[in-house]
């Protein structure tokens, strides 16, 4: 069927990254190509990329962005066809998307209401013959786009909002109601009030016609106080439109094919045994054991607090573990410490480094991801098409990617990982004893690994959903 969809995010891959959004934002106009969908990606003109855009078409212009004029330039960046609002007094600046050297930026609620008002004025209007049949606005960040289209007019363009992580709302307060362009009549509980204050991602929930989370899982949850933080009654509401489509990773990035050094495939497992090796010579590590890896940020969030607690039963197993990642300084500290007490065993690098992730995932036995709530998750995905089983809590995008190797699972040859709740130490250091009694099975662990390198990670059943979404909406 296919058609035309503008995709409204405050960030994109290849340009601009913060967090798995732009992963997302980025894969999904050449997954969607396929099938037939003509998507453009409108983002902000940050500051560093002003200068790639200086030569490109400008096809919109808007005098009235909150301050200052606008612009709409129209390019491709590796493959992505984009749209980039320059309007430098609300973009150019120095530091990231939402924040610079003095904390967050204090026009934010002005900033993203910008980006959402000129996605909707391109959903209404179109751009050089250009028109969408639906947008699709991705967080807080762009959620007033589908607001502007109910609150000013859609042009008879359908709209989609996308929650990446609820924690995330783009709250501020009442009396911004007039300056956002919000109708003063919406400012009730049924729809734009939040709490005495307003919240942009509440905007986009009452307001668009399909709602999408990262996970069907996370979908689920969100209609429930524990992970809805405040907004799950709002989706409960609205439960009838609300799906989860899970994340795809880029099998042109993360493949152990095409690694260049160490190459390994399901029917060849040699170079997977070259780079484990590899890995623990970097890490200064030897591990008679499964060798267990974290490629994270350092936050409760992700559960890395409980590391303490469960890993001297680990390495007493003959377990050991690599860990990379930035994050609460206190964590990176307690990272250090368990390096320092298990010297040989525990290896730490607290910063990011690409080149080094991809090793670890080729060398690893096991990805431990012991998140409170993952919306989808993309590390363990990473491990299951590397042969690094995942040792994950059973939760939103993890508890749909992993199958646990429990005794059904493993007599019916379908196990791909390990899965363990609750999200505390005991059900942790339960699941690490699975993991090295899995690990001394040699037969079952390989047809364990073999099965997760097998499991559809890719973007190709993603785009399929979202198309089907689509679709349904062009009725």
């Amino acid at each position: 069927m296919g058609g035309r969809v503008l995709s409204v995010a405050s960030e994109c891959v290849p340009l601009i990254k913060t967090g798995g959004l732009a992963d997302v934002v980025g894969a999904l106009p050449a997954a969607l190509a396929g099938a037939g969908w003509d998507m453009r990606v409108l983002i902000p003109a940050y500051r560093p990329l002003r200068g790639m855009a200086a030569d490109w078409p400008e096809v919109m212009r808007d005098e009235t962005l909150w301050g200052g004029p606008g612009r709409v330039l129209e390019g491709k960046v590796a493959g992505v066809p984009l749209l980039l609002l320059d309007a430098p007094h609300l973009y150019d600046r120095e530091g990231g998307p939402y924040s610079g050297p003095g904390g967050d930026y204090w026009d934010n609620p002005q900033r993203f209401a910008a980006l959402s008002w000129i996605g909707a004025r391109i959903a209404r209007e179109g751009i050089e013959g250009w028109r969408p049949d639906i947008l699709h606005a991705h967080d807080w960040q762009a959620a007033l786009a589908p607001a502007y289209l109910t609150y000013h007019g859609s042009g008879g363009c359908s709209s989609v909002i996308t929650v990446h992580n609820i924690a995330f709302q783009g709250q501020c307060p009442a009396a911004l109601l007039g300056d956002l362009r919000l109708p003063f009549g919406a400012f009730h509980p049924g729809a734009l009030e939040y709490y005495g204050g307003l919240s942009s991602l509440k905007a986009g929930l009452v307001t668009a016609d399909r709602i999408t989370t990262v996970s069907p899982t996370y979908a689920a949850e969100l209609m429930r106080p524990e992970f809805g933080m405040g907004l799950q009654g709002v989706i409960a509401q609205r439960a009838g439109v609300v799906s989860g489509i899970l994340n795809g990773v880029d099998l042109e990035v993360w493949s152990p094919e095409i690694e260049p050094v160490n190459p390994y495939s399901p029917k060849a497992m040699a170079g997977k045994a070259a780079a484990r090796a590899a890995l623990c010579a970097e890490f200064g590590l030897e591990v008679p054991g499964p060798l267990a890896i974290v490629v994270s940020r350092l936050t409760d969030q992700k559960g890395i607090d409980l590391l303490p607690a469960v890993l001297p039963d680990f390495v007493a197993a003959g377990g050991g573990l690599a860990v990379i990642g930035t994050g609460d300084p206190g964590l990176e500290a307690a990272m250090r410490g368990l390096a320092a007490r298990f010297a040989g065993r525990v290896g730490v690098r607290i910063g990011y480094d690409e080149a080094l992730s991809h090793r670890m995932f080729q060398g690893a036995d096991a990805v431990l991801v012991p998140s409170r709530f993952e919306p989808c998750g993309l590390t363990q995905m990473y491990g299951l098409r590397y042969g690094a089983l995942p040792v994950v809590s059973a939760v939103g995008g993890l508890a749909d990617t992993v199958i646990n190797a429990s005794p059904a699972a493993l007599a019916t040859g379908v196990a791909t990982g390990i899965t363990f709740w609750p999200t505390d130490a005991l059900a942790l250091g339960q699941a690490l004893r699975r993991l090295v009694a899995l690990h001394g099975d040699r037969k079952a662990w390989g047809r364990v690994q073999q099965n997760a390198m097998a499991a559809p990670v890719g973007w190709q059943t993603s785009a399929a959903a979202y198309a089907a979404l689509y679709e349904g909406l062009q009725g």
